[in-house]
Formats: C-alpha cells, structure tokens, sequence
C-alpha cells in the first residue's frame, strides 16, 4: 500500500469559458479552474473561479488575478482533513489581508487592488459556493435559471451604486457560503456584472442547452455585448456528467490487500521483524517490532476474523492516514512504511509506557496536580484533531498511554472522525464509539455531535481520576433520546475521600454537561478552571447538604425516617 493511499471518489464534469475586455480597453476579470488528479480530486474536489475588478483602478486586474490564482493553489495545499468552508474561506481571508495590506498606501480604496470572487467548488455529491461582490453563480436545473449568490451592492439611486463587500476594501471579509446538492446534467453558470446585467435569462438557456461550452460561454458573452453591455464579459460554465453513487464510501488502496497470519516472535513482514506480542483484543493485534532502519515500531494487525469486515479494514487503513495529518507530541505518530507492501498492516512509533487505565489503578488516590498535568496533555493532543477538523471519538484511558518520561499520548485513531473525509462520502468514518462510560449523550439521542463531544470524553476521565467512579454512573447508556438527556443527574465529585475542592467539581461538572452549548467555549478553559477557580464559580453560593455531603445526608434522612418509624410504633401500641 503506497505511503499516502489515494482515495477515489468524485463527480465528473464539462468545463466551458469565455473572457473578453468588451467595449473596455483592458480585461480586469480573471477566471480559472482547476480539475486535479488523484486524492486531491477527491478530497478537494474541482474549483472554479471568477473574480472582476472594479472600473475606477488601474490596478484591480492584479487582484482579480491574485484572487482567482491564489484560491486555485493554495486551496489544495489545504490539510485534506479539513471541509471546504474551512479551506477555502481561510484562502480567501488570506488574500483579502494581502490585498488590504497592498492598499494601505492608496488614500482612496478607488484606486486600490479591489475585487469581487466568486467560486464552485464541486467535491462528491455537493457544490459549494463562496461568494463576495456582485459577481454571480446560477445553476440551470431544467428549465429553471436559480440565482445561487446575492450582488453585495448598495443602490442609491438608478444613477449611483457602488459595492457593499469586495476583496482588498477591508481588513476583515464576511464570506457568503452555500452548499447545494448536486444532480446529473445541472449546469452551473458563473458571470461577471457585464454579462449577467444585460443578457436575457431565455437566451441563456437556450445557450446552455449546446453541447459545446465553450462556444455557449462565447454566444452568451456576445449576447451580452449586443445588448448594450460597457464593460468586460466573463462567463464560465461547468455541467454535471455523472456523480459518485449515493452511499459509495470511498475506495482506499491498501484495504483489499491481505490479512497476515499471525507472526511469531523473529518473523519478517515487508523488512520488519517481530520481537514479541504487546496487546491483542477480538479486532486487531499489535506486536512490538524492528523496522529495517533498526527503530523499534509497533506493528498493528487486523484480527482474522475481521478479513471479511470491508468496513473495518477501511477504517483499519484509513487510521494511519489520519496518522500522517497530525503533527502533536500528544498523538501517537505513524511509523515509516515501505511504498508497496505484501499484507495489510499498520506501523506506529513504539511508546515504552503504560495506559492510563493501568497509571489509575497504580495510583488510586492522585494528586491534584498529576491530574491537571494529565488532562492538560491530552486536551493538547485533542486541540491537534480539532484543528484540522477531526473528533477523536472514543477517548478513554484504555487508549492513552503514558511514557516512562510522563508523557501522555493518544492512541487508537479507528473512531476518528474526519470532516473533509466524511464531506467527500459520508460513511466512510466515524462510525459511534462504543464505550458508553465516555460517550458524549449527543451521541445517544442523535443530536449534532462536535468537538465537545471529546470534551465530554476529557471531562469524565478527569472525574474518575479524581474519584474512582464516573459522574453519571450507567446513566448514559440507557439514554435514547433529548428526554433521556436531560434525566441524567449529576454525581458531586466533591466528598471526604477525594479531596476535590468545590470550585474544581464545577469545572467538572461543566466539562461533562449533558447539553454540548453549556460546555466550555475551549479546552483551555477547562484545564484553566481546573488549575483555579473560574469565573462561574461562585465561594458564596449555598451548596446543599446533599449536594456537599450526600452519605451524610442520606445518612440523616435514614436516621429521622427511623425516628419516626419508631414513633408511630409507640403510638400505635398505646
């Protein structure tokens, strides 16, 4: 299996375009698009773009092209992990900075490198539309013109308008983002004001319906002219020729490759030889290994008895590509892999170390600072899968492993889910974790899940660290709906034996809310709160008996229940 699996999935398509400078002694529109190869045409999809600039410059050309030019590139050179909201809105922020950056010296923005864009990007079975300025995106489903964007244009009078939001005009850009479900032979229409302000909507259907686009662009463009257009003519045009299939996952090299046997200590796979077993579980076994550089790696193999599983061998793969897109000192690292491998496998750095499970038993009753050290760590690691848009899903102390130096990483990545992944064919990742003890409850009722959803997970293992037990109990797993949800009682980690100081137990509780919104707003406000009060603790409140103490308070309850028990029984008798 190559080192980085290319991954197939994505829609086929017709491209036609047409540019012109019209009446107008130079062309300050630039468009372009993109269909790339590989896996970058399935996790990034196809690109087009159109950008106008404004008449009043003479240099708004350069920033139509750097707009059109830099979304192109650097939009691929995106993590692949993330979706195309997040990639290409931060491209687009980024040139708006540098186009903002250039006009600094311009004392009126007239004159400065100011434009509009507007771009389709085409991934799986979905377009997306970002959009600034008067530019427009259409798309002819049938017989039906749709208008896709709204013109960011402010209108004074039938005389006197000008743009509300363009490329270069601010510092900061509001992007309009949409996404559309795609269907076969939906054609796309994407024009620049001198086209779409003057053509007929009939005419341009009856364009659109041409097999040749870009002799359609050039009839549209033309027709735009002969009505009276005064400015340059840009017309693009992508039609839909076929889709992936609903509900295809995406086909990953490597997957069908087959399952070893099991290998016994001194056996040789691919160049790597194995030392020993080190863990083994009904799915898969991991084996302590020498790769051919000497290094010591652990060798993840799937269990036979999951060869026929093409679900989970995908997974399986797909672990070590997650793997490669993480760079933190708190994820275990995929190992160095040979570019064509005999059989289906997993090489990872090999940490000497024990699992967090095994750390707790050793040390039932931890200090307060081994546990913020520990949950700082890891929500470190967790911030490293949120920024490139991925959710652990199955955080628990079975799959966080601490080092003989202390330090904490974390390990089993088959539950990830990855969004940009999951954008391009949804299914293929992220199927729910099963331990239900660490399981966010959003999980249970079907709600939203979300990065808080690993917060959850972070705040329970805090909380068992802490005390032994867990802050619902079996509660979660008996959840199947918001109801449920909303049941669930809250365990006070505050009591004699765990030492836990009441402004600590309200950062729990609040880490392991049942509603996602009532969570922290970030990690880093919960591992604060944990090192000192934070700013929802109040030491005024009046915590009740039961809440503060509740042995003693049953205790109590027990003991008065008793007493009057017994007075009724004197009565009684009397």
């Amino acid at each position: 299996m190559p080192k980085d699996a290319p991954i197939q999935n994505a829609p086929c398509v017709s491209i036609g375009q047409y540019s012109s400078a019209g009446r107008k002694p130079e062309n300050q529109d630039f468009h372009g698009a993109l269909v790339p190869e590989g896996r970058a045409l399935t996790l990034k999809g196809i690109t087009l773009a159109i950008a106008d600039g404004i008449s009043s410059s003479a240099v708004s050309a350069e920033a139509s092209e750097t707009a059109v030019k830099s979304l192109l590139t650097d939009y691929y050179s995106t993590p692949d992990a993330w979706t195309v909201k997040t990639a290409a809105t931060r491209v687009i922020d980024a040139t708006n900075a540098w186009l903002h950056g250039q006009n600094s010296a311009v004392a009126d923005m007239n004159v400065g490198r100011v434009c509009t864009l507007s771009a389709l990007i085409l991934k799986g079975r979905d377009g997306h539309i970002l959009h600034v300025g008067d530019s427009r995106v259409q798309r002819l489903s049938g017989s039906s013109l749709e208008p896709l964007t709204n013109d960011h244009r402010m209108i004074l009078s039938s005389e006197e308008n000008y743009l509300g939001r363009a490329l270069g005009a601010e510092p900061r850009i509001e992007v309009d983002y949409r996404q559309v479900p795609l269907s076969v032979g939906d054609v796309f229409l994407l024009t620049t004001d001198g086209v779409h302000d003057f053509t007929d909507a009939r005419a341009v259907r009856t364009a659109l319906a041409a097999p040749d686009l870009d002799a359609a662009a050039q009839e549209i463009a033309t027709d735009a002219l002969e009505r009276g257009s005064d400015d340059n003519l840009t017309v693009q045009i992508v039609r839909i020729d076929a889709l992936p299939a609903a509900g295809v996952e995406l086909a990953v090299d490597g997957a069908k490759l087959p399952v070893p046997s099991l290998p016994k200590a001194g056996d040789i796979i691919d160049g790597f030889r194995i030392i020993r077993g080190l863990h083994s579980t009904a799915r898969s076994h991991v084996f302590l290994a020498v790769d051919p550089d000497c290094n010591r790696v652990a060798l993840k193999i799937p269990a036979s008895e999951m060869a026929q599983d093409a679900d989970y061998l995908r997974r399986f793969v797909l672990e070590e590509w997650i793997a490669r897109r993480i760079s933190s000192a708190h994820i275990l690292k995929a190992g160095k892999v040979p570019e064509q491998r005999s059989a289906l496998y997993v090489v990872t750095e090999f940490v000497e170390g024990c699992t967090l499970r095994q750390w707790m038993t050793d040390h039932p009753q931890p200090e307060l600072e081994q546990v913020r050290d520990i949950i700082a760590q890891l929500a470190t690691g967790l911030r490293a899968f949120h920024r490139r848009e991925m959710i652990h899903q199955d955080l628990r102390p079975e799959n966080v492993i601490i080092d003989n130096d202390g330090t904490v990483r974390i390990i089993d990545l088959g539950s990830t889910s990855v969004a940009g992944v999951e954008e391009a064919a949804p299914g293929t990742l992220g199927a729910m974790p099963g331990t239900y003890q660490y399981t966010a409850p959003e999980y249970l009722s079907g709600d939203p899940v979300s990065w808080r959803s690993d917060q959850y997970a972070l705040g329970v293992i805090a909380y068992e660290m802490l005390t032994g037990r867990l802050p619902y109990g079996a509660q979660v797993a008996r959840i199947r709906s918001r109801r449920d949800q909303a049941r669930l009682t809250y365990a006070t980690a505050r009591d004699e034996e765990s030492g836990v100081p009441d402004w600590m137990d309200v950062a729990l509780r609040r880490a392991v809310n049942p509603d996602p919104l009532q969570r922290y707003d970030a990690l880093s406000e919960l591992v604060g709160d944990l090192k000192r009060p934070g700013s929802t603790w109040n030491a005024s409140r009046h915590v009740p008996l039961a809440e503060r103490d509740p042995v003693r308070f049953w205790q109590g309850v027990s003991l008065f229940l008793a007493v009057l028990c017994l007075i009724l029984a004197v009565q009684l008798s009397a």
